[in-house]
């Protein structure tokens, strides 16, 4: 009898018993992660009503009344290109901020104003936590005011669900192309006014409306309103969780001390419901009624403590506020509280709060310096410059009478909105005198005219003896003075006197 055994038939146990092994570690690994990238739940904040939502559509209507109407309001600017109030004109390489004009040489204010922005969040982090995040951000404002209109065509938290739930009917179907429709409006207005602050908005406006706008703007206009609408309508809280990182950046800003909008468990805890008449003796506060959950935006629950997903918009003080008033408990089991005060409350002592702090004092010394320091620049600020090219072929040129000559291309700035005369004398050279292709000499200064709010150029020659100068290379001084004012402009270059 044939007891071979084919090799490619046999079971080694061993190894069957490990494939079974890896099978189990891979369907656990695949659980794992499906539970990493778990879908979305969708949140359906709940309306309230009370001090701070009242306070964050007073803000909502502000910051977007501001981002509105800015683009349209002007301001007179005499020999300028525009006149309206904030614009940041690339083709002619200019920032207007009301009287304030920046030229491309004065980045350096663009960069202290970058400098505020950020120790200024900061400084507010520190005193009141995620308050930026919580009324002024951006993603928060537009977020409220789309939440508002989904509020609008499908009603409050629970009509939204069961709307979401139900077959689709042309009730359905009517409430849902509506909302999705003012969002895309409100979307596109958001491109449309942002490509304003770049150029003229009444002439963007009227080309976007006329269909002769350029195409980088319909462009841009684009590409905002896909943004606006993808994460004010969609994405919200998201954003906030996983795309933004100053939920992680502020765990740095913050210390005990930090107001924050805080669960006060010293006095919620031990939570449960409660009934009417039952004694309040024995336990906390919260009833557990979880309000505080249904109108976060984020869908947490504060009670659990600091979190990432907070962004203390604080709607669940508005909530807790309105159950306290119903149970007959005071207000303010949740608020803007610190972890300090309620473990000096544990202990039997009174809450205070701590503003002046070491990173306070760091923070807000750091913004007065830079504050100081572009006030003095503005306040300072010269509107007449001079930038010198000295010609390199040839490096100088030797006349018949033995003297040098020695080219230069003057670049004279006007920053004003006016013709500016002008004196160009220099200074540094032994006995020598200035020529020029253009203008008018008198006592040895050029005369000029400049155009307002452009670059003059002008060529000139300084001529010297070269035995009369003290080296091979002499540092001389350009200085450009206008005429009325005496405001002068001063630049450095080399006379090469050719000598050995």
């Amino acid at each position: 009898m044939n007891t071979t055994i084919n090799n490619h038939e046999q079971k080694d146990p061993v190894h069957s018993a490990e494939g079974v092994v890896q099978e189990n570690v891979n369907a656990v690994n695949s659980a794992k992660t499906r539970e990493l990238y778990n879908k979305r739940q969708q949140i359906y904040p709940k309306n309230i009503s009370g001090t701070f939502r009242k306070l964050k559509w007073a803000v909502v209507a502000v910051l977007l009344g501001i981002y509105y109407i800015l683009p349209f309001l002007r301001w007179p600017r005499e020999g300028s290109g525009s006149d309206q109030f904030v614009l940041a004109d690339f083709e002619h390489r200019r920032f207007y901020f009301g009287p304030i004009e920046i030229w491309p040489q004065e980045v350096y204010y663009i960069t202290g104003l970058l400098i505020l922005a950020g120790v200024g969040l900061f400084l507010a982090t520190s005193l009141f936590g995620r308050v930026w995040c919580g009324y002024a951000c951006p993603q928060t404002v537009w977020t409220d005011l789309f939440i508002w209109i989904e509020q609008l065509f499908e009603g409050d938290r629970n009509q939204r669900i069961r709307l979401d739930k139900a077959p689709w009917s042309f009730d359905k179907a009517w409430r849902k192309i509506g909302k999705h429709a003012v969002w895309l409006l409100i979307s596109l207005m958001t491109g449309g006014w942002f490509v304003m602050y770049f150029n003229d908005a009444y002439v963007v406006l009227g080309g976007f409306l006329t269909g002769k706008a350029p195409f980088s703007a319909y462009v841009f206009a684009g590409a905002l309103t896909f943004t606006t609408y993808a994460l004010a309508g969609t994405l919200r809280e998201q954003v906030c969780t996983f795309m933004c990182p100053w939920p992680r950046i502020q765990a740095a800003m913050l210390d005990h001390e930090a107001l924050s909008v805080t669960y006060k468990h010293d006095r919620g805890e031990p939570r449960g419901p409660h009934k009417k008449g039952q004694s309040w003796e024995g336990r906390g506060d919260c009833v557990d009624c979880r309000q505080c959950i249904a109108v976060c935006p984020a869908g947490i629950d504060i009670r659990e403590g600091l979190q990432i997903e907070c962004i203390n918009c604080a709607l669940c003080i508005d909530a807790c506020d309105e159950i306290m008033d119903k149970v007959g408990r005071p207000r303010g089991l949740i608020g803007y509280d610190t972890e300090d005060n309620i473990n000096r409350r544990l202990k039997g002592q009174t809450s205070q709060f701590n503003f002046i702090r070491p990173r306070t004092i760091f923070y807000g010394t750091i913004f007065a310096i830079v504050s100081g320091a572009m006030l003095y620049g503005l306040l300072t600020r010269h509107t007449i410059g001079v930038n010198v090219i000295r010609d390199r072929a040839p490096l100088f040129v030797t006349l018949s009478d033995g003297s040098v000559r020695n080219a230069y291309t003057l670049k004279i700035l006007n920053m004003s909105g006016a013709d500016r005369n002008v004196a160009i004398t220099f200074e540094g050279i032994t006995n020598g005198h200035l020529e020029g292709e253009t203008g008018k000499f008198e006592n040895n200064e050029l005369l000029m005219e400049t155009k307002p709010n452009k670059v003059s150029v002008v060529r000139t020659f300084v001529v010297a003896s070269p035995e009369q100068q003290k080296a091979k290379s002499v540092v001389i001084k350009v200085k450009v003075r206008d005429l009325k004012t005496n405001e002068v402009a001063t630049s450095k270059s080399v006379f090469i006197t050719g000598t050995e």
